[in-house]
């Protein structure tokens, strides 16, 4: 989603480099390039105006550090104002139990989904028992799926397909879930294409029928500007206390996501980063403003990889890795862990310096197509790859499905990697390792405009 923005952001400041000083002069054609950027990314005007007046008034007069170039000290400027754009603090839910959440928004922004990730994220992470309530009575579908997801995640479901009053349907449910001793109440309602008064009167009642705690907007992040102006009638109408933006794994502009707070002064609290029930996050703001400036956000990759990822496992591999020793067994299981982290997109996309590049289904196929020879091996051949010749190759190539060349290919740059790690671990590896850290010891550790 942040590609373009990222790159343009970039661009715009690329021409401070060997300022001495910050002026208004030196600083007026970055930052027009920089409001130009935002609009193009359908940030709300009023809301790059702003932002370009404070990042001005925070830059004019500062003397640049000696260990920074003026560029990056721009970018810690646009940081801290992205921060406070995004909504500086806290975003957390209400600390309660029993917790009731009712789930607002236009028809295709999510709500079903977001209802079942959330069930899912609060199931894991915060120990609650969840309670799927369906009211959106015009939708057989959505109904459907919100008990699918309900299965999936292992919670319980209330609705009534012949029901067509939703407070009904809402209070019943309500009842339903104390019965059961769930202490997550959620209520997808329905959607829209667009507001009208019969969508706002509908959750204007069942608001007052089942005192929710909280009132989640789901917003669909490719609406752009839209989606801004959806926020503040929603909000308006029910008071939102809070904002899932949906769809940011695509190619959205991430306007929206820049211009809510400001707009409804409503935190954005969630965000869905793909269609898998565990693809689904906390937002955080200051992780958001560096994965904008293309800083990527080594946070939650560490979190993803401690949920995810064996602690001894990534030792002993650790281990083997170091003394070369590494065979295509190790190297299959090592591929097994990065999946449990989530898409190849989604875990690129957090990587400082990899905005720019694309993850599509064509590399996830590759990765797939990678799983598969190595699975059609014997344990004897993964731990020995030269065994792999004539016979033994065809077999490989049969049982994965591909041809023996894709096989043979495979093996080669194994045996490229094997002797990158060897080269590691003598001379030529320190050498390598003293031009790297003498390279961010000289750019500060920033990406260098």
């Amino acid at each position: 989603m942040l590609e373009n923005l990222t790159d343009k952001l970039g661009s715009a400041l690329r021409n401070l480099r060997g300022v001495g000083q910050l002026t208004e002069a030196n600083i007026a054609d970055s930052l027009k390039e920089v409001r130009k950027a935002l609009l193009s990314a359908d940030v709300h005007f009023k809301v790059a105006r702003e932002f370009v007046s404070k990042v001005e008034a925070a830059c004019i007069g500062q003397e640049v550090l000696k260990s920074v170039t003026p560029g990056q000290q721009v970018i810690k400027i646009i940081h801290d104002e992205l921060v406070q754009l995004l909504g500086e603090g806290t975003t957390e839910l209400e600390d309660k139990k029993p917790l009731r959440i009712m789930m607002v928004g236009l028809h295709g922004s999510g709500k079903t989904t977001s209802s079942g990730k959330l069930a899912h994220y609060l199931a894991k992470k915060r120990d609650y028992r969840p309670a799927l309530i369906g009211c959106d009575v015009y939708r057989p579908a959505a109904i459907d799926q919100l008990e699918t997801l309900a299965q999936t995640v292992g919670c319980d479901f209330y609705s009534d397909r012949q029901e067509k009053d939703v407070v009904a349907i809402g209070q019943r449910g309500l009842e339903a879930a104390k019965a059961a001793d769930a202490n997550l109440i959620i209520f997808d309602t329905a959607g829209r294409l667009q507001i009208d008064t019969d969508l706002i009167d509908e959750i204007k009642q069942l608001k007052a029928a089942v005192q929710p705690d909280e009132i989640l907007l789901v917003a669909d992040a490719a609406l752009g500007q839209e989606a801004v102006n959806v926020a503040q009638h929603f909000h308006e109408a029910v008071n939102v206390t809070g904002i899932i933006l949906t769809k940011l794994d695509g190619d959205a502009r991430g306007g929206a996501a820049l211009s809510m707070k400001t707009i409804t002064d409503t935190p954005i609290k969630f965000m869905g980063l793909g269609e898998k029930i565990d693809e689904f996050d906390v937002f955080h703001p200051d992780r958001m403003a560096s994965r904008i400036l293309g800083m990527g956000d080594v946070v939650s990759l560490v979190e993803k990889a401690q949920e995810t990822i064996d602690e001894k496992e990534a030792e002993r591999m650790a281990e083997k890795m170091r003394k070369a020793d590494f065979n295509l067994d190790d190297f299959l299981k090592q591929m097994q862990q990065v999946k449990k982290m989530g898409s190849l997109g989604s875990i690129v996309g957090i990587l400082p310096g990899a905005s720019g590049i694309e993850i599509g289904d064509a590399e996830e196929k590759k990765m797939a197509r990678t799983e598969a020879i190595i699975l059609s091996m014997t344990q004897q051949e993964r731990e020995t790859p030269r065994l792999l010749k004539g016979s033994r190759l065809k077999r490989v190539a049969h049982g994965s499905g591909v041809q023996v060349r894709d096989v043979n290919a495979l093996l080669k740059q194994f045996g490229q990697m094997q002797k990158m790690m060897k080269m590691m671990r003598g001379g030529k590896g320190r050498k390598m390792m003293k031009a790297m850290k003498a390279q961010m010891d000289e750019t500060g550790g920033l990406p260098s405009f």
